[in-house]
């Protein structure tokens, strides 16, 4: 079992070179690019269509935000990175749609694909410096998309609400719940746009166990309940009733296909 887009080649030559082995890689396929050769039926890629719950969770942020704008940014640009920033950024552009609003996204265009990448998944100061730009320029809910550097994120959140007194600056999580990977920060985020990984990963050891095993693709969907959006924690009673009826109502639509999501496939 390997994860990340970045150990595609690894996973690749492995498996080519062991051909009964069974592997299974998270966050990678050939469709993807991230894996380039022929086909190897021995390899299982575990992928997840986050451009949905990315779609609630920029639905969400704009439904929230207090100075209409929100932000969101990346680690290294990465297809499983920006896939969360499709749906963010098209998230906002249906509530703006629905509400006669004009909420702004910092830091991603899914039009241009242009947008704001720290270059890692690990320096947290490069994370705080970037998320205090966005809140110089009025940004009140940061999404990074950055594993640990979004630490940093949360830390420049936590000043702005230490200076302000109050909680004028709010976050979403990203891949796991926040409130669980990174309880101290939970007070500020509202919700956290997640993966089934381990669903997934159970599905591909358990089948190998079984005798089941086939190479291919899992993809996690808001149907499948591969990826979601985790409980509101802190803010179950600060986030309208009104508008989480209508995150309700939109996954339904995502699931049955009459709302569309951007059409940028995850595998």
């Amino acid at each position: 079992m390997t994860v990340g887009f970045l150990m595609g080649a690894a996973t690749e030559a492995a498996a080519k070179a062991n051909p009964t082995q069974k592997f299974a890689i998270v966050d990678c396929s050939y469709a993807s690019g991230c894996i380039t050769g022929a086909k190897e039926p021995n390899i299982d890629q575990l992928v997840f269509n986050t451009v949905q719950d990315g779609f609630l969770g920029g639905y969400l942020a704009a439904g929230t935000t207090k100075t209409g704008k929100v932000a969101t940014f990346g680690g290294i640009e990465l297809p499983t990175v920006t896939i969360y920033m499709d749906g963010y950024w098209d998230g906002v552009q249906y509530y703006n749609s629905k509400h006669g609003t004009h909420v702004q996204v910092l830091g991603w265009n899914e039009q241009t694909q242009k947008g704001s990448f720290t270059g890692d998944f690990t320096n947290q100061t490069k994370g705080q410096n970037l998320t205090q730009t966005f809140i110089s320029e009025g940004a009140d809910v940061i999404f990074p998309v950055a594993g640990n550097v979004g630490l940093g994120a949360a830390k420049a959140v936590q000043s702005a609400d230490q200076a302000a007194g109050s909680t004028k600056v709010t976050m979403e999580w990203v891949d796991v719940d926040g409130c669980v990977s990174a309880a101290q920060y939970c007070s500020y985020f509202i919700t956290s746009v997640e993966k089934g990984i381990q669903v997934a990963v159970k599905g591909a050891v358990t089948s190998a166990a079984g005798g089941s095993f086939k190479g291919g693709n899992y993809i996690g969907t808001l149907a499948n309940g591969g990826v979601s959006l985790a409980p509101y924690h802190d803010f179950d009673s600060k986030v309208p009733a009104a508008l989480k009826s209508e995150i309700k109502q939109i996954t339904t639509g995502i699931e049955n296909g009459s709302i569309q999501t951007p059409t940028k496939s995850p595998v």
